[in-house]
């Protein structure tokens, strides 16, 4: 008889078998898609193309469009990078991290969180590029491209150029990870498939034969860049707080920013895993692979993660007081009490008063109030960036060039192209690819499973 301990609760409920397990998951992508699901993507896909004006008028007419000035020459633009980014956080932080400690609640997560990081990191990208304003005139230049253009060379010395290396070389291993991971689950609908999917599933499975020699050096590869993206976990948002913390802007200019940032990021990208994978579990009938259980557990680094964003809100406001320096005690008032008192307040009661109720038992494992606290959390990181960007900048040491920003339809309409790319994307990902890692979630039946708990 197996003994087991009754506190760790099973990953896989419903006493599935390893059948159960490759029906429940390739049903999805075999079957034609429902009303509901056309439904969502042509939602999304039409806010994709009502972003398109803004994008295409952007391009066209520059970023004069926008609601920038000569005092607040950073907006939206970056406040919804830094954002998207750190939603792309937590798909590594699950995959990555999460193998390395052997934790094996990760499974039936981490396939959806490395797609959102995929597309969060492809949506973040935009904002830089877009900023440049005629990108194909200049883009090229963020890039340290051998010497053919003259004397002129990246500014190696500028954080900016930082982002450009730490975000690609972050897209580019999750982008990896993510599809080594797919190749035995395309292989296992490639053998389920016939005609013109059994050839595309083929391909995308490359030659995948399941052989044991083949499992071993999935497994080495996948632990490798389980390594190597480990560090980028840390490394990208704390050298995106660098495009702040290096200046001498009042508020900006403090050495807390990179673990401050990192903690950040994986606070949002964890609600934002939370917010797909609830409307998946749902949609696709996942209950018994994404449980309860999965989803306490990512609420209890919710609580953490938000904890630290709440210490570092406090530290922030006691080192502009120590410091006894009258432009970073103003920049501080002046967030909490000034034209943007509302942002400010918003996002504490968003980022450190909604996720102590994650403290409740009850609170933490009810599917209605996670989603509605996890939608809350995204919203509370959004004003955060907006605080920290917008409210630096409005007033600085004159009062004559003091100034408000107010965001026009272009402002608005790029951001909401990025949401209908986001979504767009993961739909299409959600119909066409397993959602769930088959593989993985095998690998953890026998000792996680309902069935070993009896």
């Amino acid at each position: 008889m197996q003994v087991t301990s009754s506190v760790r609760q099973p990953l896989v409920t419903g006493g599935k078998t390893y059948h159960d397990v490759t029906h429940d998951v390739c049903r999805h992508v075999e079957a034609k898609p429902t009303k509901l699901w056309y439904m969502a993507f042509l939602t999304a896909v039409s806010v994709f193309g009502l972003g398109s004006i803004a994008i295409l008028a952007t391009l066209w007419e520059g970023i004069g469009m926008w609601g920038l000035n000569k005092t607040v020459g950073w907006a939206w633009d970056i406040t919804n990078f830094v954002w998207w980014v750190g939603i792309g956080h937590a798909g590594t932080l699950i995959s990555a991290v999460l193998l390395l400690f052997r934790q094996k609640w990760r499974t039936s997560i981490n396939r959806a969180a490395e797609a959102m990081t995929i597309f969060a990191v492809i949506c973040a990208a935009m904002f830089p590029v877009i900023h440049m304003g005629r990108p194909w005139l200049g883009a090229y230049w963020a890039l340290p491209l051998p010497n053919t253009y003259g004397s002129l060379w990246v500014n190696f010395n500028s954080p900016l150029l930082w982002d450009v290396f730490a975000i690609s070389t972050y897209f580019s291993v999750s982008l990896v990870f993510w599809y080594i991971g797919l190749i035995p689950d395309f292989a296992t609908i490639r053998d389920r498939a016939t005609g013109l999917r059994k050839i595309i599933y083929g391909a995308l499975s490359m030659g995948w034969d399941g052989a044991a020699k083949t499992w071993m050096r999935y497994e080495s590869v996948s632990l490798i860049l389980a390594g190597l993206a480990t560090p980028l976990v840390l490394s990208v948002h704390t050298i995106v707080s660098f495009d702040f913390a290096t200046s001498v802007i009042p508020g900006w200019h403090t050495t807390i920013f990179p673990p401050y940032f990192v903690a950040g990021a994986i606070f949002s990208g964890f609600a934002m895993v939370l917010t797909l994978m609830i409307i998946t579990r749902k949609v696709y009938k996942l209950e018994d692979y994404i449980t309860i259980g999965h989803i306490e557990l990512m609420n209890i680094v919710i609580i953490i993660t938000g904890s630290i964003v709440g210490i570092a809100y406090i530290t922030e406001f006691f080192i502009a007081w120590y410091s006894g320096v009258e432009a970073e005690q103003y920049a501080f008032i002046n967030r909490a009490t000034g034209p943007y008192w509302w942002a400010y307040w918003s996002m504490m009661t968003c980022n450190v008063i909604s996720p102590q109720l994650f403290w409740i038992k009850k609170i933490r494992t009810s599917i209605v109030a996670t989603f509605a606290l996890s939608i809350v959390v995204n919203i509370g990181m959004w004003f955060e960036r907006f605080v920290i960007i917008v409210t630096s900048l409005h007033r600085d040491y004159l009062p004559s060039s003091w100034a408000m920003f107010y965001p026009t339809w272009a402002d608005v309409g790029v951001y909401l192209f990025t949401f209908g790319l986001f979504f767009t994307a993961f739909f299409l990902f959600a119909k066409f690819f397993p959602v769930i890692n088959m593989a993985e979630v095998k690998s953890v039946l026998k000792s996680s499973s309902e069935k070993a708990h009896k």
